[in-house]
């Protein structure tokens, strides 16, 4: 039977690998959408919700393992910057 220290190991490394390859790259380039001043649209939004719904999921491993907190942290704090910004950008249009 696998532990469940290494399925965790498992769980981080794919969620590791998603998030250099498609996640960071995709917030980045909605940041720079957001910070020029558009607005999102519903794609952009859509992906949000399923990124933040993917975040509350693995919030059980990223409790049990500290040492990837910073990390989701950042990328929280990230999403957040990006989320504040297009309702500021809403607000103006």
């Amino acid at each position: 039977m696998v532990s469940q220290k290494f399925r965790d190991l498992g769980v981080m490394t794919v969620l590791l690998r998603r998030v250099y390859s498609q996640r960071l790259p995709r917030i980045i380039m909605l940041k720079d959408k957001v910070d020029s001043g558009e607005r999102l649209d519903r794609y952009d939004i859509s992906y949000l919700d399923h990124v933040l719904a993917d975040a509350r999921a693995i919030q059980p491993t990223i409790e049990r393992h500290p040492e990837y907190q910073p990390l989701a942290a950042q990328l929280i704090g990230l999403y957040k910057q990006v989320i504040d910004q297009a309702v500021e950008n809403e607000r103006c249009h």
